[in-house]
């Protein structure tokens, strides 16, 4: 079968570049493992970024729970932020079950015109170097261009070489759904202070996310560069957050058992003939929140942009603007989560964050993934310092990194 485009892989990263071939009038099948309905675990938060990307996608997201900003916690510090107005972002966010998003996604594609197949385990094919097209069993179909949208674990990441860096950071994280009062409340909550059984500081947070349907998403997560991470037991930290918060939110016992996964934040390899990696297949994933929703949105739409512009081109450019658009915000959460391995270094670090009102609110654009190059005042002069900055520092935080 002959194609302008295939796609592995149909969560959100995968969906966007559907609608936007298929909206602009080109043969696209998507292939999605799982089948119509799967759930894909999550902390079901969509950022400010996120929503400006399913502005641009056309997508009604009125049946989301709509969030005005976040309330972070860091020790007895609180406070409570509102999502600042940008030319960029909207000043708002939502709390969307992926279940219900990516199935929202999905239908659109479908409706727009892309060929989706379900329960269909899509490998690449290549002739020499180059992607010519996938394999699903005995069946081959073909395309000039091929974007990889299954993640950083599976057979077809394995193939193209766009596996997770094993010397940078992953993350974990582990959520479940509760009953509370407070389901309808605008603004997330964060917990930037949390320790594991042995009180030993973990470089993470604890989120309620509240769904607007009665529930709250409520997880934890943690970084790999933690001192003992392999040791870490999330069940038992999930359990120890839900008992801190439990009398504030008037909290009920989880609705299903608590289910974890792992987060990639790197990219051996995210592009080469014919093909692309989008979202979390091509490590789009901000350390310093585990977001990468928006990411996998915006990498989505501009693979297809750039195929459009030029197919014989489209790989090579897609990774120059991709990288000139993330790299250097996701580096720099990267080298940061080095530092914050260190519990004598995580604790001060906290109290900085949230410290000052100019701190709390360049803490707010970090986890609403509202930075990036060309962000300007405070916060863009700061990345681009701390940029610098942990290049230089760089081999020194990897050899001084908290090792279990």
């Amino acid at each position: 079968m002959e194609c302008d485009i295939l796609i592995i892989g149909g969560g959100p990263a995968g969906s966007a570049a559907a609608i936007t071939a298929a909206r602009a009038g080109l043969k696209v099948v998507l292939f999605e493992k799982g089948p119509y309905g799967r759930d894909k675990v999550c902390g079901d938060g969509l950022t400010p970024r996120a929503i400006a990307a399913l502005d641009e996608l056309r997508i009604d997201y009125s049946a989301a729970h709509r969030i005005d900003g976040l309330r972070m916690i860091a020790g007895k510090k609180e406070r409570e932020l509102s999502w600042p107005t940008t030319a960029k972002y909207p000043n708002h966010g939502a709390v969307w079950p992926r279940q219900k998003f990516d199935n929202h996604l999905i239908d659109v594609a479908i409706a727009s015109g892309a060929d989706v197949r379900f329960e269909s385990e899509a490998l690449p094919v290549l002739e020499g170097q180059r992607v010519i097209g996938v394999s699903v069993g005995a069946d081959q179909y073909r395309a000039p261009f091929t974007i990889l949208a299954a993640g950083a674990q599976g057979m077809a990441a394995k193939i193209l070489g766009a596996e997770r860096d094993p010397n940078e950071t992953f993350g974990l994280a582990i959520r479940a759904y509760a009953p509370t009062p407070r389901h309808g409340e605008r603004h997330l909550e964060a917990c930037l202070s949390l320790s594991d059984e042995h009180g030993t500081a973990v470089p993470g947070y604890g989120w309620m996310f509240p769904a607007g349907d009665g529930t709250v998403n409520i997880g934890v997560g943690a970084l790999s560069t933690m001192k003992e991470f392999k040791k870490l037991n999330l069940n038992t930290l999930l359990d120890q957050y839900h008992a801190l918060v439990r009398d504030s939110w008037s909290l009920g016992e989880y609705v299903e058992k608590p289910r974890a996964w792992r987060l990639p934040m790197s990219c051996m390899r995210r592009f080469g003939p014919g093909w692309v990696a989008v979202g979390d297949a091509a490590g789009f994933v901000n350390p310093m929140n585990g977001e990468g929703i928006d990411y996998g949105l915006e990498s989505g739409i501009l693979a297809v942009e750039k195929f459009i512009a030029d197919p014989v081109t489209a790989s090579e450019v897609y990774d120059k603007e991709v990288g000139e658009r993330f790299d250097a915000f996701l580096r720099t959460g990267r080298r940061f989560s080095f530092i914050i391995g260190h519990p004598w270094l995580l604790k001060p670090g906290l109290r900085i964050a949230v410290g000052t009102q100019t701190a709390a609110d360049i803490t707010l654009s970090v986890m609403g993934n509202l930075i990036d190059s060309q962000t300007p005042g405070a916060a863009g002069r700061v990345l681009k310092m701390a940029d610098v900055t942990l290049k230089v520092a760089d081999p020194l935080l990897r050899r001084t990194r908290a090792r279990a």
